[in-house]
């Protein structure tokens, strides 16, 4: 079974790495940008069309807020960025917003935190995937016509290179990315060179649409209430910012410095991107309709079912380069790529704070353990499963996975700055250097109009959103924070229970006796082995085993018994419903009634096969005494191996023995063997005894 997968996982993971070769894994700032920045420099893909789409519920003329929306969304992206450069100094160990709630706000908080972001991480996966099965659509009809499918097998795809190791999987990732962030800033550059320099009239495919109002003439809370939702749409470009603080220990020494500097670079470049391409939507006369098969009027019709919107981002390119032109096709293919790959922020961000949790026993163990490439293999696989079961059930649809996105990253960042606060505060306590409390102070501020900004912005993604299906993101981080509460509370009362006593209690004193038991199905090799190691053992009382399923077999296991004269004495315990196992518990538990204080050890001689299939063919019994045996008090569980000819260990005694020399062949050379000497003709002895 282990020649069946350790190939192919070799082939597609490649090979294990040591654990002292950690070191050779960490991010320098140009592959760190891309593996933790992906996601918010890919959202400005589709964040300012969920702007303009939540905008043309009242008509084309809102459209005028655009700009507006896009100031409010820059003041909040350099407010989260210069909180988290903050975050990456004070707390570098990796834990982020959960360790700096965690130790400011207490464990609950922390946990609230970890929650929202383990439920971000995963629609992260979703959004990100589904959006660029869309953008890959408007060039590939394959793709949209079998949009889940398509997503399902890049999400597969995208765990594959996650789990061959971050460093591995950053190189693969930079190249997308750092060319759709050239991409689209040759496209704001050329957009701004041809209508304000040449004069060029650009429009967009849809600039001769029209837009139905689902709801016209909107004004007073209405329209403010329209314009938070927009607001809260457009919120989605900070997505993936706190990716960084999390990875922190991923980066090359200093740490603390490279991470600030690359937060600092993000920040900076999705906010051009962002506007950019804003400001190039209005000037192209760019067209978006939440129902676009009514909504969006083509002469004034409908443009009906068969109508698929591309989005804001292809339609400005277009606009731009011209539709087919070298580098619209270049920018198209890099913004389906790096769409994908923007959920590489996840698979790094995701295993990273599960393995923190599995330390804390917030989650399972196996999650802190890393894999043969040094990455958290478990986690990586945890959040792909998540993600596809997300992705299946809304059908890859990034318009309805989008209204889940954002709630659980405000949480965080909201949580997360109001423990920064508190941190200065305790700080400042203690400190009495006058620069040192300045620039304590500076930082304080600085945090806590983060807290109020992503505070505010939180209330407004609630109010905006909560029906729309940000109910369902809630109910995700309730069942995160069930989850690990319960399974925390399930660690500490194992570990309450294991832990040695400091005086001697009765399960530390040595048992009276040890009653041992080999069990018996026939006499024969394996029979033997378990029989003489029991011997070995040197226990209070050894018996022999056996179930009287067939009295025929009973009959002829006793007469080889006694025919072989074996010492051991031999109980044959009777199943009149032909069962084996309980037969043999409530033997074993009779035991243990007659005499509690003493330990009873059970042998199980079993066969070791070398082929997967023939694990069906033995064994079966003794896995499930097995299973039941570890529940009973007091009953130690011995497995007595009998190696057959097809398995590893008796090819190997098969190959040393072919191999063997006597010692010192090595240095003397083979002994000779002695010639063998041909015997004398009847004749030749005669003339030699006539001479004597």
């Amino acid at each position: 079974m282990s020649k069946l997968t350790d190939v192919p996982k070799r082939i597609l993971i490649g090979r294990a790495l040591r654990s002292d070769r950690l070191a050779e894994t960490l991010l320098p700032k140009r592959i760190a940008l891309p593996v933790f920045a992906s996601d918010p420099l890919s959202s400005v893909a589709y964040a300012p069309g969920e702007v303009l789409l939540v905008l043309s519920v009242a008509g084309v003329s809102a459209y005028s807020f655009s700009p507006w929306i896009a100031v409010a969304v820059v003041v909040l992206m350099f407010t989260v960025v210069a909180s988290y450069r903050q975050n990456v100094h004070a707390y570098p160990s990796g834990g982020g917003d959960y360790e700096v709630a965690t130790t400011n706000l207490g464990p609950k908080a922390g946990l609230t935190v970890a929650s929202a972001l383990l439920v971000d991480y995963v629609l992260t996966v979703a959004v990100s995937i589904a959006s660029g099965v869309e953008n890959l659509g408007s060039a590939v009809p394959f793709v949209v016509e079998h949009k889940t499918l398509s997503a399902i097998v890049i999400i597969v795809l995208l765990t594959l290179m996650n789990l061959r190791g971050v460093r591995e999987s950053g190189k693969l990732f930079a190249i997308p990315t750092y060319v759709f962030v050239a991409g689209v800033f040759i496209m704001i550059a050329w957009g701004a060179v041809r209508g304000l320099v040449l004069g060029d009239t650009m429009r967009a495919p849809t600039a001769g649409y029209t837009i139905h109002p689902e709801q016209g003439g909107l004004a007073g809370f209405a329209l403010i209430f329209l314009l938070l939702r927009a607001f809260s749409s457009g919120c989605a470009a900070l997505t993936g910012v706190e990716a960084i603080s999390n990875g922190v220990p991923a980066f090359r020494k200093p740490k603390s410095k490279n991470a600030a500097t690359t937060l600092a670079l993000m920040g900076g470049l999705a906010v051009t991107m962002f506007c950019g391409i804003i400001a190039l939507a209005m000037t192209t006369h760019v067209r978006m309709a939440e129902n676009p098969a009514t909504d969006l009027l083509r002469n004034g019709r409908p443009v009906g079912s068969g109508y698929t919107q591309n989005p804001v981002i292809s339609q400005v390119a277009e606009a731009v380069f011209g539709k087919g032109s070298f580098l619209f096709v270049v920018l198209a293919a890099a913004t389906a790529l790096v769409l994908f790959l923007a959920a590489n922020t996840a698979y790094n961000g995701f295993p990273l704070l599960g393995s923190i949790l599995a330390q804390d026993r917030y989650l399972p163990r196996q999650l802190h353990t890393r894999g043969d490439r040094l990455a958290f293999s478990n986690g990586i696989v945890l959040l792909a499963g998540a993600a596809t079961v997300l992705v299946y059930l809304y059908g890859a649809d990034s318009t309805r996975l989008i209204q889940l996105y954002i709630v659980g990253v405000f949480v965080s960042f909201t949580l997360s700055q109001t423990g920064m606060v508190r941190h200065w505060n305790r700080h400042l306590l203690a400190e009495r250097d006058p620069a040192n409390r300045r620039r304590m102070y500076r930082s304080r501020a600085i945090n806590a109009f983060g807290t109020f900004f992503t505070g505010l912005v939180l209330v407004v993604v609630l109010l905006t959103k909560f029906t729309h299906g940000a109910w369902v993101a809630l109910l995700g981080m309730v069942v995160f924070f069930v989850t690990m509460t319960a399974i925390r509370r399930h660690y500490d009362r194992v570990a309450g229970e294991i832990a040695a006593e400091v005086a001697p209690d009765d399960d530390a004193v040595r048992p009276s006796r040890v009653h041992s038991l080999v069990l018996v199905s026939k006499v024969h090799k394996p029979t033997l082995r378990a029989l003489n190691y029991a011997k070995l053992m040197r226990s209070d009382t050894l018996e022999a085993v056996s179930v009287d399923v067939d009295q025929a077999d009973t009959r002829a296991l006793r007469d080889e018994w006694e025919r072989r004269g074996i010492e051991v004495p031999l109980k044959v315990l009777a199943s009149p419903y032909r069962e084996i196992t309980r037969p043999i518990i409530d033997y074993v538990k009779s035991l243990r009634l007659e005499s509690p204080r003493d330990a009873v050890s059970v042998y199980i001689p079993e066969y070791v096969v070398g082929h997967w299939y023939e694990h069906l063919l033995h064994n079966q019994s003794a896995l499930r005494l097995k299973g039941r045996l570890l529940f009973t008090p007091g009953v130690m569980v011995t497995s007595v191996p009998w190696q057959l000819d097809s398995s590893e260990a008796a090819k190997k005694r098969a190959r040393k023995r072919a191999e063997w020399n006597a010692p010192g062949a090595v240095r003397r050379g083979p002994v000779a063997q002695p010639k063998k000497e041909k015997p004398e003709k009847p004749e030749k002895r005669e003339r030699a005894a006539a001479k004597k």
